[in-house]
């Protein structure tokens, strides 16, 4: 089956019905808006991506790269994921290798005017407790003081936050981040106040980006859900609502938040705005599948759902909205198209991840 063309900026009417298949889905999900397009060029400077072989960051790597093609964009990772480097080559992005926990290495990437910090630990650290610390504090004051003349934006994480009541419109920007159950939420609050502490003696123009949740076919909330109504598994119902964003709408929002540095740097929540019911979602996908949900438990009072508010009266609202999402993720799981295998675990109410 050919792959249907792409546009080269995203409008909402250009959303397709489903996806053919994985390589029509990234060139979608790096298509720029005209927001994008408009706000990199206002930038002076190259951009680069520290942590860019994660999930998220190959996507936006190309949508700064078709956002503007005459700056460098280059990526950085330690490229333990076979061919990746060379895909994001054949794509223009630039690539170096680099331990983000080696001072001299860091020291030594170009001192391009436009930093997305996207490097991190949150799964699987146990027995490497020291390793999700160093990861999580130590390599951030070392890129907050390898690159104090460029603009940072950073990636965080919800974990930082309270639970709240889901009708209470959800836990805003000055709420302060607080020590949570388990070991990663302490370290990335400690990563947060190290890029606001060198923000502060350098002045640094930064932002501290707590996002929650993105989604495409292939992982997070959704494909969860989904996979769980369709093998006919209880969905857990506990963590009762959600933010959910398409990732490509969560790469536009990182990529702008560069023209909204500021010294200090503060946060901003970046997600869906809408406090999604996760018993909504499976009765949705139940009716896709021509299945009947079953469930496990009920809705507690409280859940981890934030308000973003701020962030999409800067932006205004994603461009790709809750139904269509549930079209093409009911669409891949039905037809058994690849996942990533990387469970989001928005379920788990410990802290433990």
């Amino acid at each position: 089956m050919s792959r249907p063309a792409v546009p080269e900026v995203l409008t909402a009417a250009d959303l397709p019905d489903h996806f053919v298949d994985v390589d029509h889905l990234e060139d979608f999900m790096s298509v720029p808006t005209q927001g994008v397009i408009d706000d990199l060029n206002a930038l002076d400077g190259d951009l680069m991506i520290l942590g860019v072989g994660g999930k998220i960051g190959v996507t936006m790597a190309r949508m700064a790269k078709k956002a503007v093609p005459h700056k460098r964009v280059i990526g950085v990772s330690r490229f333990s994921e076979e061919g990746l480097e060379a895909r994001l080559n054949s794509w223009g992005i630039e690539t170096i290798r680099c331990d983000l926990l080696d001072r001299d290495a860091v020291n030594a990437l170009p001192k391009v005017a436009n930093i997305i910090y996207m490097a991190g630990l949150k799964f699987d650290y146990r027995g490497r407790e020291d390793f999700l610390w160093a990861m999580n504090t130590i390599a951030p004051q070392i890129t907050a003081e390898a690159f104090r003349d460029s603009r940072i934006v950073s990636f965080s994480t919800i974990h930082v936050y309270p639970w709240s009541n889901p009708l209470h419109g959800g836990v805003t920007e000055r709420e302060l981040p607080m020590a949570r159950p388990g070991e990663y939420a302490n370290s990335v609050v400690g990563r947060e106040r190290t890029f606001e502490h060198f923000s502060k003696k350098h002045g640094t123009p930064g932002r501290i980006m707590r996002f929650v949740y993105a989604i495409d076919p292939r992982y997070g909330v959704m494909q969860e859900v989904a996979s769980w109504v369709f093998a006919g598994k209880p969905v857990p119902l506990a963590t009762s609502h959600a933010n959910v964003m398409w990732q490509g709408d969560a790469n536009a929002q990182f990529l702008r938040m560069l023209g909204q540095c500021e010294a200090p740097a503060t946060p901003i929540n970046v997600g869906g705005p809408e406090a999604l019911s996760i018993r909504y979602l499976a009765n949705r996908f139940g009716e896709a599948f021509g299945k009947e949900p079953t469930f496990a438990n009920e809705e507690a009072e409280t859940c981890l759902l934030v308000n973003c508010d701020k962030a999409n009266g800067i932006f205004g609202n994603p461009v790709v909205s809750i139904d269509p999402m549930i079209r093409w993720v009911a669409e891949w799981v039905k037809s058994g198209k690849p996942t990533l295998g990387k469970p989001s675990k928005f379920e788990v109410r410990s802290g433990e991840f």
